[in-house]
């Protein structure tokens, strides 16, 4: 499951509007570097476009057609499945997965819902799989409302490299399943809380792919 997606042939893989700042300017001081005959920084200027172009990807997913799945919201490797207390969602699962620099960084609505609440919370940028950096590290917290009495919660925690979190939802959005909801810049954590009356079909060590791959199921 997941991996590096590929465009199928002929076609682009399109990118998220977060990333043209970062691609643009690359470019032009690449060619800025060219037309003053400086070929080194040309090349790490026009290097560094293509690398953003290749993080910024944003290809378009398809979430399963099953009305009792909730999706996983990032792109990564599960490191942690456990059963917290949440003060918001109560006792719940939780499922947490890393994303390297080469995973897709566009987070997704796990399921279709309601946003409740959308928080960002100053912290520390420690490595994003450290145990505590749920709690000490920079994040924004989203809560969805699916249905009465069913909540969802997503962490978008940075890391090490990750030095911005960007959100594109707000309280009182209704969100579909898969629906873009924000992405972290550059490497880093999301952490999704499921009630623990729903069943866990992932498990640590899993590759998921955001807005596509089932990590639960409401019971």
């Amino acid at each position: 499951m997941g991996g590096v997606e590929k465009a199928p042939r002929g076609k682009l893989v399109p990118l998220a509007r977060e990333g043209y700042p970062f691609i643009l300017i690359s470019l032009a001081v690449g060619l800025a570097a060219l037309a003053l005959g400086w070929p080194r920084t040309a090349l790490l200027a026009l290097a560094a476009a293509a690398f953003f172009a290749f993080f910024f990807r944003d290809p378009e997913r398809r979430s399963p057609d099953d009305e009792q799945a909730i999706v996983a919201p990032a792109d990564g490797r599960v490191i942690r499945v456990d059963r917290v207390e949440d003060e918001e969602v109560g006792p719940a699962w939780r499922v947490a997965t890393f994303m390297n620099i080469f995973d897709v960084h566009v987070n997704r609505a796990p399921a279709a819902g309601t946003v409740i609440t959308s928080r960002h919370f100053p912290g520390r940028f420690r490595a994003a799989f450290r145990e505590e950096a749920d709690t000490s590290n920079e994040r924004q917290v989203t809560l969805l409302e699916v249905a009465p009495g069913r909540r969802l919660k997503v962490v978008q925690i940075a890391g090490l490299l990750a030095r911005r979190i960007l959100t594109r939802v707000k309280p009182g959005d209704h969100l579909a399943q898969g629906q873009r909801i924000g992405m972290i810049c550059f490497g880093s954590r999301v952490d999704l809380y499921v009630p623990a009356t729903c069943e866990i079909i992932t498990k640590q060590g899993d590759h998921l792919t955001a807005g596509t791959t089932p990590v639960a199921r409401w019971q």
